[in-house]
């Protein structure tokens, strides 16, 4: 992926616009920095004891905080306020690790100085650390090869000059088995340079949105394994002059899940996986992407890329897999459905539920 245009210029447009032009979520003028679904009741709950000062200047576009990373080192990309690491230093407890990254000092100074005051809600005092750095350069920032567990991002790639790069420091970044879950902002197709660049559009996460198709397999050259959807939103442009300068091109709130196998998936056979039930707050199901949603004790047919996954990632301790034996009460393995089936499924309902058609 090229870079968009000069990279110190996009670095100094989004740090004034996220460190000195927006005061709070309320001066946003698209929804694509606040899209995305209620978050699990569990992670409500917590966010409700994040200090103030840290809520008020969230600006994300989806809920990419896993469950289940009790003890887990965790590292955040463009971590902002610190809401997003504030949450998941609660969800790993006290032998986990919550590391944020970010370029903006004034970000960065009120992710700060909240730490202590909610080691305090927590009763311990996390393992929170914030670093200035740069996304596309995490080894600068002190974050080490074959660190991580899981990676979380909200609603920032979008906003690097160089994707290609921040991908392949996530991936030298974790470990084996390891994850990089994130909510960003895609467009359903390739963007002129007019929004590019534009430093509006670049700070409200429109301009720098990647065409879906490009990222996947971006992504897979990498070497991530495939990636698998868990969400998608439709983000709305509310302010008219954006939208003549955006023309036809829409653009979605996605969720996605990348992961960095630990084994190769098998060519061939036939696999079942059960999901034990024991991810708190994920008793009676889990969901691994749209595709693929496992209820608590049941064996499912599943793909060798999906088995491997379930079987070698961090995931692995919540599911049992198997070579299946026989097949006949299993069904067949769920097919992938394509990015662009659900981008208009997701285009589809908002236009809906606005009283409005895609005419």
């Amino acid at each position: 992926m090229a870079s968009l245009g000069d990279s110190n210029t996009v670095y100094s447009s989004v740090k004034d616009y996220y460190g000195k032009v927006l005061e709070s979520s309320k001066d946003l003028k698209t929804s694509a920095c606040t899209a995305g679904s209620a978050p699990h009741p569990i992670i409500r709950q917590i966010i409700g004891k994040v200090p103030r000062a840290v809520n008020d200047k969230f600006y994300g576009c989806g809920n990419p905080i896993p469950l289940g990373i009790e003890g887990k080192d965790v590292l955040d990309l463009g971590s902002g306020s610190g809401r997003d690491c504030y949450v998941a230093a609660a969800l790993v407890g006290r032998e986990g690790s919550v590391t944020g990254v970010d370029m903006t000092d004034e970000q960065l100074k009120t992710a700060r100085e909240n730490v202590d005051e909610f080691g305090k809600t927590l009763g311990y005092a996390p393992k929170l650390r914030f670093v200035t750095g740069y996304i596309e350069m995490l080894d600068a920032a002190g974050i080490a090869p074959a660190s991580v567990d899981v990676c979380i991002s909200n609603c920032v790639i979008n906003l690097s000059p160089n994707k290609r790069l921040v991908l392949e420091g996530v991936h030298r970044a974790l470990r084996a088995g390891g994850e990089l879950y994130f909510s960003d902002v895609y467009a359903d197709r390739q963007l002129p340079e007019s929004v590019r660049t534009h430093d509006v559009l670049l700070g409200e996460c429109i301009g720098g949105a990647l065409y879906t198709g490009e990222f996947e397999q971006m992504a897979v050259d990498i070497g991530f394994a495939r990636p698998r959807v868990l969400s998608v939103d439709h983000i709305a442009i509310n302010d008219r002059e954006l939208q003549q300068l955006v023309g036809d091109a829409k653009f979605f709130s996605i969720t996605y899940r990348l992961f960095k196998p630990q084994k190769p998936s098998a060519d061939g056979g036939v696999f079942t996986a059960k999901y034990l039930g024991t991810i708190e707050g994920h008793t009676d199901k889990y969901e691994l992407d749209v595709d693929h949603v496992f209820e608590t004790g049941t064996p499912v047919r599943v793909d060798p890329g999906t088995a491997s996954i379930l079987s070698s990632s961090w995931l692995a301790r919540y599911f049992a897999v198997d070579v299946a034996q026989t097949t006949g009460d299993l069904g067949s393995a769920a097919k992938t459905t394509a990015t662009e089936s659900l981008l208009d499924r997701a285009y589809q309902a908002a236009a809906a539920s606005c009283g409005t058609s895609d005419s």
